[in-house]
């Protein structure tokens, strides 16, 4: 009994016109806890268009959050709440800044969003800086757990490497283990959601979770080749032309 997982990231056409390397990063893994239940933890992070090194930001956001839970799941410390949430913030932006006067650059020239998920056999965690979104089923459907942040002005947001990243940090707890998972960056946004309610885009994810569920272990190695053919597809490409992520978890009893 575990959680079957699939996730990508794909260049947006802009980039790819200009040659740019796609910026957004993401990572899923699942661990098992010293009593034997499995965790599932699940990251994506957006590097910021206008920061020059905005790319390795996400990479550096994803390599610290594994590295915080690694040690975590090792040291056998596990509440998933407010304070967890926080420190995997503080961790991200302790990295970025450490590498930023490595490179006496600015921590904004390493700006981007920061979205997670932590689920147990006890209870869901979801946190997130920043744009794009993070749905969840823990029992009573997919809902969208924290909505998903803007700026002041269009087209901007809250990065992680912002002064007030951990007072905009917003989370949101769930008693129960995630059945299903989906986290997106904004260039999948307009795809998943409905944006005037905030809502599930239910039509979008069902075949997902519909293929995850049906796929034979023998099937399970192509299903992330499936995803970046979807997300570098024609169709999407026409709704967006930012990078894409989507990182899905199944759970499979």
């Amino acid at each position: 009994m575990t959680w079957r997982l699939v996730y990508a990231s794909e260049v947006g056409t802009s980039h790819a016109h200009t040659g740019t390397p796609c910026q957004d990063s993401c990572w899923a893994q699942v661990d098992q806890l010293a009593d034997g239940q499995p965790l599932l933890s699940l990251f994506v992070a957006d590097g910021a268009g206008s920061a020059a090194k905005g790319g390795e930001g996400a990479e550096l956001a994803i390599e610290a959050a594994a590295a915080l839970i690694a040690k975590k799941v090792k040291q056998g410390e596990f509440g998933l709440g407010d304070t967890l949430a926080t420190d995997i913030v503080l961790a991200v932006r302790e990295r970025i800044y450490a590498a930023a006067e490595i490179e006496r650059l600015k921590a904004r020239d390493f700006a981007c969003t920061f979205l997670g998920v932590l689920s147990t056999s006890t209870g869901t965690l979801v946190l997130q800086v920043g744009d794009g979104g993070v749905v969840v089923d823990t029992g009573a459907g997919l809902e969208v757990a924290v909505v998903p942040m803007s700026g002041e002005y269009a087209n901007m947001t809250h990065f992680v490497t912002d002064e007030d990243a951990v007072t905009v940090l917003a989370t949101k707890s769930y008693p129960d283990r995630a059945l299903k998972v989906a986290a997106f960056t904004d260039g999948v946004q307009r795809l998943a959601l409905n944006m005037a309610t905030n809502t599930p885009h239910e039509p979008f994810f069902s075949p997902f979770f519909n293929g995850m569920a049906k796929a034979t272990a023998e099937q399970e190695d192509q299903l992330q080749g499936l995803l970046v053919k979807f997300l570098g597809s024609q169709p999407v490409n026409e709704r967006t032309d930012d990078d894409k992520t989507l990182a899905l978890a199944l759970w499979r009893a």
